[in-house]
């Protein structure tokens, strides 16, 4: 784990918030120099704390207004290798995230569709033709709150 100190966790949450911020304007916001701020996020980078900077898209405005959590049981984990079913998912675009499970399900799903005919066309031609998929569990999200997560508290924090 990587030491890190209240500057440190201070320019992580900015970045959460806008992975955009330049080494200056970090460096304004938290008192230091753009040359100390930019040596800083490069530590971060080094030491694996900051693993890269992403661009959000908004799936609505790129027309894509459902999105749906699927749990995923396979029918015949002997006869079909996990490695086939992650092969096969991933060669569907409207499938963004795919997480291998313990629980009831074998894998979580994040799918996104135009609508809901959209959806279960998705559903009915791609997803149920899957290597191994037997059970097949939907969740259409209503509404999200993204939050950034956590930043490490200082060792010598009452939380910590």
């Amino acid at each position: 784990m990587t030491r890190l100190d209240e500057t440190d966790r201070a320019f992580l949450r900015a970045l959460q918030d806008d992975a955009t911020l330049s080494a200056g304007a970090l460096g304004q916001r938290f008192g230091l120099s753009q040359p100390a701020a930019w040596r800083r996020v490069r530590r971060l980078h080094e030491a694996g704390v900051i693993r890269g900077r992403r661009i959000e898209l908004d799936r609505e405005a790129l027309g894509f207004g459902v999105t749906v959590f699927l749990g995923v049981k396979l029918a015949t984990k002997g006869r079909v290798s996990l490695e086939d079913f992650e092969r096969a998912v991933r060669a569907i675009p409207e499938v963004q995230l795919v997480h291998h499970v313990l629980g009831l399900y074998d894998y979580r799903l994040r799918v996104v569709a135009r609508d809901l005919a959209d959806f279960e066309r998705i559903l009915r031609r791609r997803i149920m033709t899957l290597p191994g998929v037997g059970e097949v569990e939907a969740n259409v999200l209503l509404s999200e709150e993204r939050r950034p997560g956590p930043v490490q508290a200082d060792p010598g924090s009452a939380g910590g």
